[in-house]
């Protein structure tokens, strides 16, 4: 054996003499136990993988049905809509503490938002039916407090200054002379802020009736209020707890052109100018339904409609002002003015509403008070910035 070869086996038996740890007792190749044990990992990465990938595709399919269910509900981009005076109530988490509370005589109040009330022309969304929608009675299109300038207040009592007089001696002045005095005169008017509220009975059960109690929230009581305050603000006299209202104040139309026999179309431009010559320029009408259908209905000598054709949709229209229909003002009669500077409306409770058990026995019979009240304040400041009058067709 050659030195070479001496050299190779030497180097082989010490290659051996290394791995002999990693030898089994059975003799089995460790390389093979190597090579089984990645292909078992392997195995168990591609499982996993697989569950992984049914666990995307269930997920994939739930975002699909929430955004069907967003996009029939009001999502998939639209505005989000505000919670109606019902929603905000019944969602509340101090109703379910009450209406879980039976051991004794409890009581839950909410302040609303009137977010929900400025949006739109009706009395908020009621929650999806179970049955057949309640068929209610009709209500009335709020018009007057649209018309004025709305003021929130922190107290019952308001105070303003109120310009009683003002003269005027301003002229040109000769070099070296006096310069002449005038004068102005103010008293402080106080305004009272009054309660609108009433109430209903329900039972207890109610509780469990979330669309029954969001209908009786967001329609009746609601209208009630603003039916109430409708009224107030255009024909409270003043008296007790009433508000002193707009027509009430107004000052009475005085034709300035003394027209012989003017037509209705004419008493209206006449009590636009009455209130331009007053220094408050109208900038609005206000008449009962039936007396602008009389108007729509005037014709020429030709028999043609002088407001347009029946067939065109025209908006309530006078001399380049608004005509405000409503069903507050008295047939036969109008209302011209400069609402804005006629008037404040002051807002001291937005809406709210109230249940309780404690009311006469009410407790002992399962039966909940439901409150809705608000208060406010209306001050007239400038009375010639109204012209009320009569158009003269009812006895």
């Amino acid at each position: 054996m050659s030195m070479h070869d001496k050299t190779l086996t030497a180097s082989a038996r010490a290659l051996l003499a290394a791995g002999k740890h990693l030898q089994k007792k059975d003799g089995e190749d460790p390389f093979e136990i190597l090579t089984k044990k990645f292909g078992d990992h392997t195995d168990e990465v591609i499982r996993r993988i697989g569950k992984t990938d049914e666990a995307m595709t269930e997920v994939k399919e739930q975002v699909t049905a929430l955004e069907q269910k967003m996009a029939r509900g009001g999502g998939g981009g639209r505005p989000v809509q505000a919670k109606s005076w019902g929603e905000q109530f019944t969602d509340h988490d101090g109703l379910k503490a009450f209406a879980e509370e039976t051991s004794r005589p409890a009581r839950f109040r909410l302040d609303l938002k009137t977010t929900i009330t400025n949006d739109a022309a009706s009395a908020g969304a009621l929650g999806t039916p179970t049955r057949d929608a309640t068929n209610l009675l009709p209500k009335r299109r709020m018009t007057v407090r649209d018309l004025l300038p709305v003021i929130s207040v922190s107290s019952n009592t308001i105070e303003y200054p109120n310009q009683t007089g003002r003269t005027n001696n301003a002229a040109t002045v000769a070099e070296g002379a006096a310069k002449p005095e005038s004068a102005l005169a103010f008293d402080l008017q106080t305004v009272a802020t009054q309660v609108i509220a009433h109430w209903i009975p329900a039972s207890r059960q109610v509780m469990d009736d979330v669309p029954q109690l969001r209908d009786l929230i967001d329609t009746e009581l609601r209208y009630g209020l603003m039916l109430a305050e409708e009224t107030q603000l255009l024909n409270g006299d003043g008296t007790g707890s009433n508000l002193s209202g707009l027509i009430t104040n107004a000052t009475a139309f005085a034709d300035p052109l003394t027209q012989a026999s003017p037509t209705m179309i004419d008493q209206i431009g006449a009590a636009i100018l009455q209130n331009a010559l007053a220094e408050y320029p109208a900038d609005g009408i206000m008449m009962h339904p039936s007396d602008w259908m009389r108007m729509r209905l005037l014709k020429d000598g030709d028999g043609k409609y002088i407001l347009g054709n029946p067939q065109a949709n025209v908006t309530p229209n006078l001399f380049g002002l608004p005509v405000v229909t409503t069903q507050a003002m008295t047939v036969d009669k109008f209302l011209v003015g400069n609402f804005q500077a006629a008037a404040t409306l002051y807002d001291r409770w937005q809406p709210r509403v109230e249940i309780s058990t404690e009311h006469a026995d009410f407790f002992t019979k399962n039966l909940v008070a439901i409150l809705a009240e608000e208060r406010l304040g209306l001050a007239v400041k400038n009375a010639t910035a109204l012209t009320y009058g009569d158009f003269g067709n009812v006895a």
